[in-house]
């Protein structure tokens, strides 16, 4: 199942290759990402999996203008990424070694404003209305030692919300929490994606999250790395916990993808070549 879309993507990935150059004169240099190529349109939210290793952060990275890509093609809105992108936000698993523990949670959410000169009265103007989206209204002067995980996590989607992105990186967000708390807040980027209309690539290990949140999945190969399947999401648009996972189109899809990674694990971008830049 491969969606295709007409319109000019937002983000373009076209014969991405990541090669990791040899630690010691003895070790080979490692071939991470072989051949990647997919588009993302305006607005959608897709979601990506793949084995353990599979190289979903190195790829993230990439897209993020953190790692460069050792060849390919990385382009946001037309142009070319060649470093952090200034419409973009990365939320990150590690949600506690993001936030600053000495700063209020206004002053973490309202940091990334102030260094893109953002004036004082629209960072909080902005501040305000992120922490409201993610429920946290009463919080803004509260510490981020003072909040549970889950809010922690809050706090850090409120700052990456506050910034306004174009489009927005998620790489395994939620992995660290309980599973109510994995819950909500799977329905907080649902409900986010769909009130700020922002572009969403979600990095996922979990299966059902994948297919509950997206609109498209995308499975990666083993590493070195090569697109597996691209799985269009054709659940109803609004979904809710209970109901949505239990509909057998959604146990149908999850069956397909999980299928889809149990071969990705023997299917490392084709057959095996040495890497070389």
């Amino acid at each position: 199942m491969s969606p295709e879309n007409a319109t000019t993507p937002v983000l373009l990935v076209e014969g991405l290759r990541k090669i990791y150059p040899a630690p010691t004169p003895q070790a080979e240099a490692i071939e991470a990402i072989r051949d990647l190529t997919f588009s993302i349109p305006q607005g959608q939210l897709v979601c990506i999996v793949g084995p353990s290793g599979a190289g979903k952060t190195t790829l993230l990275k990439c897209i993020a203008g953190l790692l460069p890509p050792t060849a390919g093609r990385l382009e946001l809105e037309g142009k070319a990424i060649t470093g952090p992108p200034k419409t973009m936000a990365v939320v990150f698993q590690e949600y506690g070694r993001s936030l600053y523990p000495w700063m209020s949670v206004q002053a973490n959410v309202e940091l990334p404003l102030k260094s893109a000169g953002v004036p004082k009265a629209e960072r909080h103007q902005r501040c305000s209305e992120a922490l409201e989206a993610v429920g946290l209204s009463d919080a803004a002067d509260k510490y981020p030692w003072q909040l549970s995980g889950g809010m922690q996590q809050r706090v850090a989607i409120a700052r990456a919300v506050a910034y306004r992105p174009q489009i927005l990186l998620m790489d395994e967000p939620f992995a660290a929490v309980d599973a109510q708390t994995r819950a909500d807040l799977e329905d907080l980027v649902r409900k986010i994606w769909k009130e700020l209309g922002v572009t969403v690539l979600f990095v996922t290990h979990d299966i059902d999250e994948s297919v509950y949140l997206g609109q498209r999945v995308i499975v990666l190969s083993n590493r070195p790395t090569v697109v597996q399947d691209d799985v269009t999401i054709d659940l109803p648009d609004e979904r809710d916990q209970l109901t949505t996972r239990s509909d057998p189109r959604f146990v149908e899809l999850r069956r397909h993808i999980y299928g889809e990674i149990q071969r990705a694990k023997t299917n490392a971008g084709g057959a095996q070549q040495p890497a070389s830049a």
